[in-house]
């Protein structure tokens, strides 16, 4: 049986990991990885891009900036939280908001550390996306289009700590980075139209409440679009192996998000929507696997 006070601590963890998002985190430590064996350094033999020390800090201190990130966005967004996502909010309180600033202040302390293990360059960069993080959580997230395309910015920033770190200019890095960055940048949009409520409500001035959910919806449908041509070059133009099932399914998914999202208008339907972007992005990080799905057997030696 678990004692109260183990219950408690356990209560705390998953408030915790809850505030920080962890599934996000893991995702991004696994998305860093595949793109550096299988797109940064695809060069070099697996075993040696593995247990690169340098690409493990820089990984590690992606992490703890992200998670940190976070924690000060669950710190300024805790009373819209309370309206839009009440029983995630009611768990995320149960750390209370002076431990979760100690623990903001420590992961981006940890971060930098990590980073000057690497170069005195990735101290820098690392330091400039602290602030980028807080400057947009405390200031831009409120302004619309600037807020929406700063968090999209954000959100590939870790991407660019590997590839700077590798130097692969590759005309198909850009061509990936663009289809990752409109794809997140639709993510932006339509959580500004499921959190309308919250919003309007602590005066957010997002796109929905500053022009209208209907212009969001057509700027949606315009981002959809021009997504398609980063997908259609890949599959086309660049050598991405099996890869190319990956955007066929996800073109087909963004047309019926688009068929969907016209037909939308309640917060229930849009989440709906959010989740479907959730999984073209996450199943985008493993089908990273099929750009050559025998890589691992060939330069494993």
């Amino acid at each position: 049986m678990i004692s109260r006070q183990q219950k408690h601590i356990l209560l705390k963890f998953f408030s915790m990991f809850s505030v920080v998002r962890g599934y996000n985190i893991l995702i991004i430590v696994i998305a860093q990885y595949l793109t550096a064996v299988y797109i940064f350094a695809n060069y070099k033999p697996v075993k040696k891009v593995l247990f690169d020390i340098n690409l493990l800090m820089l990984v590690f201190a992606s992490a703890a900036v992200v998670a940190a990130g976070y924690i000060i966005n669950n710190f300024y967004d805790s009373e819209k939280d309370l309206i839009n996502r009440p029983n995630k909010s009611m768990l995320d309180k149960l750390v209370s908001q002076n431990t979760k600033l100690s623990f903001y202040f420590v992961l981006n302390f940890v971060s930098v550390i990590m980073a000057s293990y690497v170069s005195f360059n990735a101290v820098l960069f690392f330091s400039f996306y602290i602030f980028a993080i807080w400057f947009y959580s405390h200031k831009l997230k409120k302004m619309p289009i600037t807020g929406n395309i700063t968090s999209a910015i954000l959100t590939i920033t870790p991407f660019f700590a590997v590839f700077i770190y590798y130097k692969n200019f590759d005309t198909v890095i850009f061509v990936h980075a663009t289809f990752l960055f409109l794809i997140i940048a639709i993510r932006e949009l339509t959580k500004d139209l499921e959190n309308i409520k919250g919003d309007l409500a602590l005066n957010y001035q997002t796109i929905p409440i500053r022009y209208g959910e209907s212009m969001s919806k057509k700027m949606i449908s315009i981002l959809i679009v021009l997504t398609l041509v980063p997908a259609y070059l890949l599959i086309t133009k660049f050598e991405v192996g099996h890869m190319y099932f990956y955007f066929y399914v996800c073109m087909t998914l963004l047309f019926v998000f688009l068929v969907l999202l016209w037909k939308s208008k309640t917060k229930k339907q849009y989440l709906i929507l959010h989740n479907i972007l959730k999984f073209i992005i996450v199943a985008g990080v493993f089908s990273i696997l099929l750009v050559d799905v025998d890589l691992v057997l060939k330069r494993i030696l």
